[in-house]
């Protein structure tokens, strides 16, 4: 009987290294092409995904660089989550370099984040290049409104459960949670801002108009005169003199964008310069989805009154 004891602890190892090894392959493999993807992804999925973003929070989601080591992420993905609306086309080429076929449009494990969200500034004629950074199917940032959120978690939770459809249940409790938790932030930043509605701010980037149009703000104008274009210095000169005339005494910056120029624009205009979160991680503090409101509404109303 002792000769068989070396033989079943071997055997009880060997089944707890396996059922061990069973636990971590079951995670879904998730890539994100934002850190606002990523921040929603992880919400909903908790312990049962293992989550990565291409693009980092101090980057200009427009121009992310397509390399192998990104290639290398979406190869081993059970699942992708894009942003849609064009603002990640770099993500395509990366799909087809990794040979991930899954990934592709179409595929199972593919999700457009931005299926069924209310889209703004859908232009009405034609697009092309020279007019910049102009998306045909409309502005992109979507994710900057909190409201949208839950059409995106019901996308995510929708994929999810086409690669893990026996954690259904698990995916759709957490994202009510989640949204439970996101309504009560809302409430509060809306309060927050409430005392500013109507209130006109320039912004850098034309990356704010649906965080401005969710808590009752206005845009005036862009720092760019074509989005993703340096400005001419006559637009600047016209930009800096409306400002005066309009006193506006706000203009919004993204962490990528040319702190510089709009130090220049805001000073000469007599306006305070606010850097913002364009997305999860781009400023310190804002590590989560909700981290990144709390943020950039504390942020702005500060720089508001």
């Amino acid at each position: 009987m002792r000769r068989l004891a070396p033989v079943i602890v071997g055997s009880a190892l060997a089944l707890a290294v396996s059922m061990s090894g069973g636990a971590a392959e079951a995670k879904v493999r998730v890539v994100t092409s934002t850190p606002d993807l990523k921040s929603l992804t992880d919400s909903v999925g908790g312990d049962l995904v293992e989550v990565e973003a291409l693009a980092r929070g101090n980057q200009n989601v427009h121009d992310v660089e397509v390399r192998p080591s990104l290639m290398v992420k979406l190869r081993r993905a059970d699942l992708l989550v894009i942003n849609g609306l064009e603002l990640d086309g770099w993500a395509d080429a990366l799909v087809r370099g990794a040979n991930n076929p899954r990934l592709l449009p179409g595929g199972a494990g593919r999700v457009d984040a931005s299926s069924g969200v209310p889209v703004l500034e859908v232009p009405a004629g034609r697009v092309d290049r020279s007019m910049g950074d102009v998306h045909p199917q409309g502005n992109p940032h979507y994710t900057l409104d909190p409201e949208a959120a839950v059409v995106v978690t019901a996308n995510i939770v929708a994929g999810l459960t086409r690669v893990a459809p026996e954690h259904r249940v698990t995916f759709e409790s957490r994202r009510q949670e989640f949204l439970s938790r996101l309504a009560a932030a809302q409430a509060r930043w809306t309060k927050a801002l409430d005392a500013f509605r109507g209130t006109r701010v320039v912004v850098n980037h034309n990356s704010w108009i649906y965080f401005l149009s969710r808590f009752g703000l206005e845009q005036a104008g862009t720092v760019e005169d074509r989005p993703g274009i340096p400005p001419a210095p006559g637009h600047v000169a016209r930009l800096i003199q409306q400002m005066r005339q309009e006193r506006i005494r706000v203009l919004i910056l993204e962490s990528w964008g040319d702190r510089r120029l709009a130090e220049r624009v805001a000073g000469e205009a007599g306006a305070r310069l606010v850097v913002l979160a364009h997305t999860v991680g781009a400023v310190k503090g804002t590590d989560s989805y909700l981290d990144m409101f709390d943020y950039n509404v504390n942020a702005l109303a500060q720089a508001l009154r």
